[in-house]
């Protein structure tokens, strides 16, 4: 464990919305404004890895993201996923099981109050979302799987952040959406900071 007074060592894992594609540079990604809010005081995180990666599923978490676990020796984890399994049709049941298996693997290395659930946006609002399926199925899908997230999360006593009605906002302000039309901006971002930044405070103790 860190020292009295170090950072935490914070690992992000996920997805694309962990990762930030499409930001235009590595300070926008959601999990280094969180650890740039919470500044120098003690306690507080150090950004060591963030292993999100465009495309994943709760399965691609599963067998690349918390392998690395062990070598990364975090202190303080984020958890991010969902959006994938939608687009591929991944089946509920299977979700639920993959989702539990990350949430279990976290609660053995860490305890919950060292670990924060974040809610998947809704895509389907952007100017690209339509390409990625039915958006009516599709907005469906992901609030289904954000449920399940919430109904896991809470069932460890870990917090669950929903931002999902953040994301609802891109519908008539396009400067929340990325250059590539599909994914978060910078500025989409500082909007959940502002919400997953308190609760993660009040998990440090802040």
């Amino acid at each position: 464990m860190s020292a009295a007074g170090a950072a935490l060592r914070y690992v992000a894992i996920g997805d694309s919305y962990t990762i930030g594609t499409s930001t235009r540079t590595e300070a926008e990604r959601w999990p280094d404004q969180l650890v740039a809010r919470l500044g120098p005081r003690p306690p507080t995180l150090e950004l060591v890895a963030n292993l999100g990666v465009n495309g994943f599923t709760s399965r691609d978490v599963i067998e690349v993201e918390l392998p690395r676990l062990d070598e990364l020796r975090p202190e303080f984890a984020s958890i991010l996923v969902g959006v994938n399994d939608v687009v591929q049709g991944v089946a509920e049941a299977t979700f639920r099981a993959n989702a539990a298996l990350i949430l279990d693997e976290l609660r053995r290395r860490l305890t919950a109050d060292r670990i924060v659930s974040v809610a998947t946006p809704d895509y389907t609002v952007t100017p690209q979302g339509a390409a990625y399926g039915d958006p009516t199925r599709q907005s469906a899908g992901i609030r289904r799987n954000n449920e399940i997230l919430r109904e896991l999360a809470v069932a460890r006593d870990i917090r669950f952040v929903d931002i999902y009605d953040l994301s609802l906002r891109a519908l008539d302000d396009r400067d929340l959406v990325a250059d590539d039309g599909l994914h978060p901006s910078g500025r989409q971002y500082a909007l959940w900071v502002e919400r997953i930044g308190p609760a993660v405070e009040a998990l440090l103790g802040r």
